[in-house]
């Protein structure tokens, strides 16, 4: 049920208690649901809208997060954000439900995300469309869930010119783009054009780091 508030705190409902990240109320049964209402579609529109104090809270101290450009500490990737936010580039992240697993206060997610980006490279305008999923670990701490993990795992991804030109066929004729591994090669060619680096190793399926992550997780999971 959906009721009023103040930002994204104030959206969800749950038996006439209201839900902050994962949610706060405690109902027997429905933790994953609370998960994939909450905190994922909570994230986009934080990181997407410049609501940086509620992208912040999405997190429990100590997270991390590893996408194409940034791997660390979870407030050092909302404050390059925040620096970024608005210069050079916009992005919109479209988010699916989350298949989610819980065991007591550990839980584990899987997320469907589109990346949509629009950007100038080389005076031309152009559209990412980048297709992956979020992997995320998320803990309840003091009643309170939230994420404490989240890595981007790239499935495919295209760049198309705004306006179709022949001077976007010849930069991209020039860009070397093939280089990149198919399932984030114009993520990773906008990421330079962007003046930035990979953050390596950036995840996608059979990539032996990946494979290790997704097993990690699942062990994290089972209590190791």
């Amino acid at each position: 049920v959906l009721g009023r508030g103040s930002g994204w705190r104030g959206r969800l409902r749950c038996r006439g208690r209201s839900a902050l990240a994962l949610g706060q109320a405690q109902v027997a049964g429905v933790d994953g649901v609370l998960i994939g209402l909450g905190l994922w579609f909570a994230w986009g529109f934080a990181r997407d809208q410049g609501k940086w104090d509620d992208l912040l809270a999405i997190f429990h101290p100590g997270g991390e997060i590893a996408v194409s450009w940034f791997r660390g500490p979870y407030p050092e990737f909302v404050a390059h954000c925040q620096r970024n936010f608005g210069k050079g580039s916009e992005a919109k992240h479209l988010l699916w439900p989350a298949r989610v697993a819980v065991n007591g206060a550990r839980a584990t997610a899987e997320t469907s995300v589109a990346i949509l980006v629009r950007q100038t490279i080389e005076g031309i305008a152009v559209d990412l469309n980048s297709n992956g999923r979020f992997l995320d670990r998320l803990e309840r701490r003091d009643g309170v869930w939230r994420m404490v993990e989240r890595a981007a795992l790239y499935e495919k991804d295209r760049l198309d010119p705004v306006e179709p030109s022949p001077k976007f066929n010849a930069m991209m004729a020039g860009a070397g783009a093939q280089k990149y591994p198919a399932p984030y090669r114009y993520m990773a060619y906008r990421v330079h054009a962007a003046g930035r680096s990979l953050a390596e190793p950036v995840h996608y399926d059979g990539r032996p780091e990946t494979e290790a992550l997704k097993t990690r997780y699942a062990q994290w999971l089972a209590g190791a």
